[in-house]
């Protein structure tokens, strides 16, 4: 089943002000306070693509992986957003959760995986999900197959990106062996 494109498409803020709320949390981060966003939010530190000057997002995460350090992410605005149209020329970045950051590579998940990744976290929170779908111009309806669609669509969709460390988190206690 294919849905048209919603009249009105929703994009990336293109006011100063609009720009500056959604900057607000990178002043958190800047200022140290990166914890009060506990770990529900990365910050996401990319190369521009024209520039190559450090560009800043901070993004919502959709799951982490402990073991990997994996962080899931998606992009609401698809390649309209300016940190994922840098990811897909520049894949090297940093992200910080919390004061944890880490040097990883930015990968955008293939369709299947990525719809599996929105499925799954329209399952969690449902209402949330579909909030946030609305206010994009989507009306999923938690059908699984139009979240695999809006996943594959890098401009009109919501594909979803995995921010993986180079190198896997530690331990966070020394081993009892460490003697």
């Amino acid at each position: 089943m294919t849905h048209p494109l919603p009249a009105h498409e929703p994009s990336p803020p293109d006011t100063p002000l609009g720009r500056s709320l959604l900057r607000t949390p990178i002043w958190l981060y800047r200022l140290g306070l990166g914890d009060l966003l506990g770990d529900h939010f990365v910050l996401l530190t990319h190369r521009g693509r024209t520039t190559g000057e450090p560009r800043q997002a901070v993004l919502e995460v959709l799951d982490t992986n402990t073991v990997t350090g994996a962080i899931l992410v998606a992009s609401g605005f698809g390649d309209r957003a300016q940190w994922f149209r840098n990811i897909l020329r520049e894949p090297r970045v940093l992200f910080q959760v919390g004061r944890e950051r880490r040097r990883g590579t930015a990968v955008p998940l293939p369709a299947r995986e990525s719809g599996r990744v929105l499925t799954h976290q329209a399952q969690k929170h449902p209402e949330a999900v579909d909030a946030l779908m609305r206010a994009l111009g989507h009306d999923v309806d938690g059908d699984p197959h139009l979240y695999e669609r809006l996943s594959a669509d890098h401009h009109h969709g919501v594909p979803v990106v995995r921010l993986l460390p180079e190198q896997p988190p530690g331990p966070r206690f020394p081993s009892d062996s460490a003697s």
